[in-house]
């Protein structure tokens, strides 16, 4: 028995290697595997997994052994789970400075989406060559002042590569983000000699074509392994309960002074502190909005 690292899946064909040479193409043996009951992919890259090696040299997968943490995001059309990455030590969480536009609130969504997976997280702003705007800026600083890092580059002038490289090293780290970011320059930046292919733009639209149809794993020569992922339109926060959101906007912990009501939903009892936070300015109101529209979301899935 042999125990590897998923590097990529595609319909149920894996790319498994047990070592530096090492690299077998399986299946899942009997073509199911008890992993996670409430995900609709059994694997992803960075699982751990053992494995046996027929004669012919066919690569069968047993089981998968236990994950240290999980990178998920909700998938609409399946209603399940989706398995980014498993076992990693950092998510990044890539957008753009101006084009395509600047998504802040995806980028809350993705934080609460790593919190649930135990997977600690950072931002990138790519493009700064583009210009960095005073709201983007003023973005950042929100984000800063939560205690979450925010790293700023452009792969195409280079600024703040360096910075970056040195972040990354040792680490394996998945970069996600929207489509047309700039992740596959990123990552020919990072990992010289890959070559991956750059999508642009959509111009109709303002968004960015998908290049990476399916997320791998990629071996680095600074010591470390950089998880490539498909560009996504949205990302949606789910298994939380309504209720318990406030808990996922760390902010709201921080807050002077207890709610008149209890419990408070922060979106119209009066004396409640969040609104009077909001109105004082202690609470960023473009994060508020968007705490109102996940918790719209979720509340009208229990409905």
């Amino acid at each position: 028995m042999l125990i590897g690292t998923i590097y990529r899946g595609i319909k149920n064909i894996y790319d498994v290697r047990s070592g530096p040479d090492e690299i077998h193409e399986c299946r899942i043996k009997g073509k199911k595997l008890k992993s996670d009951p409430d995900s609709y992919n059994p694997l992803a890259p960075g699982d751990r997994v053992e494995y046996e090696v027929s004669a012919s040299g066919t690569g069968l997968i047993t089981s998968r052994l236990d994950r240290n943490n999980r990178f998920a995001r909700w998938n609409r059309k399946k209603e399940s789970w989706q398995v980014i990455a498993a076992n990693i030590d950092l998510l990044l969480a890539v957008i753009s400075a101006k084009t395509p536009p600047f998504r802040p609130r995806f980028v809350d969504r993705v934080l609460i989406a790593a919190a649930q997976g135990d997977v600690p997280a950072s931002i990138l702003v790519n493009k700064i060559d583009q210009g960095v705007d005073s709201w983007v800026d003023s973005r950042i600083k929100v984000w800063e002042n939560l205690g979450i890092r925010v790293l700023k580059c452009s792969a195409e002038s280079g600024e703040g590569m360096e910075v970056l490289l040195k972040y990354l090293e040792r680490k394996t780290a998945v970069l996600f983000g929207p489509s047309g970011v700039g992740k596959s320059t990123l990552l020919n930046k990072l990992i010289p000699g890959m070559n991956l292919t750059t999508g642009g733009l959509s111009l109709k639209y303002d968004r960015g074509r998908h290049v990476t149809n399916f997320g791998r794993l990629l071996d680095t020569p600074w010591g470390g392994h950089l998880i490539d992922t498909p560009g996504v339109r949205e990302i949606l926060v789910r298994g939380i309960r309504p209720e318990d959101l406030p808990h996922w906007f760390p902010e709201f912990e921080n807050v002077p002074g207890k709610c008149s009501f209890q419990p408070c939903s922060h979106k119209h009892e009066p004396g409640c502190s969040i609104l009077k936070a909001v109105e004082d300015g202690l609470i960023d109101s473009d994060r508020y909005e968007n705490y109102l529209r996940i918790r719209n979301e979720l509340e009208s899935e229990v409905r």
